[in-house]
Formats: C-alpha cells, sequence, structure tokens
C-alpha cells in the first residue's frame, strides 16, 4: 500500500510540474524516498507459510519503495529509501539536493510516505508513553503528554536552478540550503538536544548564508512528547 500510494502523488507530482515521465526515461534520475512505519510487514503474522511467496519481499521493508519508483520511471540515478524516524523526509530532501549539487542527477523526486496498518506499533508506543491518550498534540505547552500518528504522502520533483530556468519548468520554491545532524548524548533516547538542534539550524543558514535575522517564518516538528 505505501508503495501504491507512493508511485500514485509522485506521478501527480510530474504532471504538476509539466514534465512527461517517458521523455525522462533512461535518464539517470534521482529517487530519495523518507519512510519510517513498518506495519505492513507486521501483517505477515497473519498469512499460513503457504501463502507468503516472493512477491511479499518486495513490499514488506523499505528499500523497495526508491526502486519501485526507479523502475517504474526507468531512471537510473541514486535510488534510496532512509529511515531517520521523524525527520525520514526532511533527510530524503537533504540527500536528494546533495545528489543534484554533486552532479549525481540531473532531476530527482523527494518523497515520503507512512500507512498505517497494524495495532501492535500503537499498542507499543502506548506502553512507552509516547502517544497522548486524548489523541491531541499539545506542542510546546505544559500539558503535553504525547503525540498522534498519522497517514500521509508528498513528492517533490527537484532541478538546479539553472535547469529549471533554462527548461522554463515552472518553480514553486528555492531550497536555499539544507543540514542534517543528530541530538547525540541526551537527557534520553527519544529527548532531543537543544545545542545540537541549535548548531544544525546555524549550518543552514551558514550554507545559505543567511542571518537568523532574514527568517520571516519557522515551521517546526512539534510532536509534544
Amino acid at each position: 500500500p505505501q508503495q501504491r500510494v507512493l508511485l500514485e502523488v509522485t506521478w501527480e507530482a510530474l504532471e504538476s510540474a509539466n514534465l512527461d515521465p517517458a521523455a525522462l526515461r533512461h535518464s539517470s534520475g534521482g529517487v530519495y524516498v523518507g519512510a519510517s512505519s513498518f506495519d505492513y510487514a507486521l501483517e505477515l503474522d497473519s498469512l499460513p507459510y503457504e501463502e507468503v511467496d516472493g512477491h511479499l519481499a518486495a513490499g514488506i521493508s523499505f528499500f523497495p519503495m526508491a526502486g519501485r519508483l526507479s523502475y517504474f520511471l526507468g531512471w537510473r540515478g541514486p535510488s534510496l529509501s532512509t529511515d531517520t524516524a521523524c525527520a525520514s523526509s526532511l533527510t530524503a530532501l537533504h540527500l536528494a539536493v546533495e545528489g543534484l549539487r554533486g552532479g549525481e542527477c540531473p532531476i530527482a523526486v523527494a518523497a515520503a510516505v507512512c500507512a498505517i496498518h497494524h495495532p501492535k506499533i500503537p499498542v507499543m508506543f502506548t506502553h512507552g508513553n509516547m502517544l497522548a491518550p486524548d489523541g491531541q498534540c499539545k506542542t510546546f505547552d505544559d500539558s503535553a503528554d504525547g503525540y498522534v500518528r498519522a497517514e500521509g504522502c508528498g513528492a517533490l520533483v527537484l532541478k538546479r536552478l539553472s535547469d529549471a530556468q533554462r527548461d522554463g519548468d515552472p518553480i514553486l520554491a528555492l531550497i536555499r540550503s539544507t543540514a542534517i545532524g543528530q541530538d547525540g548524548e541526551s537527557a534520553g533516547l527519544t529527548v532531543p538536544n537543544g545545542n545540537a538542534q541549535e548548531a544544525v539550524m546555524r549550518a543552514a543558514l551558514r550554507n545559505a548564508g543567511l542571518t537568523p535575522g532574514d527568517i520571516q517564518y519557522v515551521e517546526a516538528h512539534g510532536t509534544g512528547t
């Protein structure tokens, strides 16, 4: 199911960009997919062994998501799925930007998908005190007591600015910089490290040649955990 919705949304993104996928076939286009939910793999528990076949191997893990998309489009550039939990989509975007800047691909799809199938994962998260009992996120609030899982899919078609301008593509936004990092040691495995997060934000600003005062809008990942 995650592969299916990923194919559909990516196709819509290419249509929105006025790009003909047939003309891009056999190009070195790159595919970068962020995914973290492995619910569908848990469905195998209910299957008897005689119903388990080889086709399932391409549907229960993360790596075939990017591979299936590259196969369908006929793209021969970088193709990878990345799982960095809640940051999976932004990590995929960062890697796609780096792939374009490094000349690994002339065009890239950065996408992410999450589909919820199995009750065991929310049960595990509930026992770990990760999910809000009332189903509401209270981001940045003293009453925060967990987050809420959700489903969705998004896909971006990316090119280097000069290439997009040359090809007359509709340009919706310009990514000036990306940066990734890790919290390292903190008060716990799932607890943020403010200093580490400040460092990665400063790195993104530095790479873009901007200062904090240049930023007019901030969208934050606030789980309320």
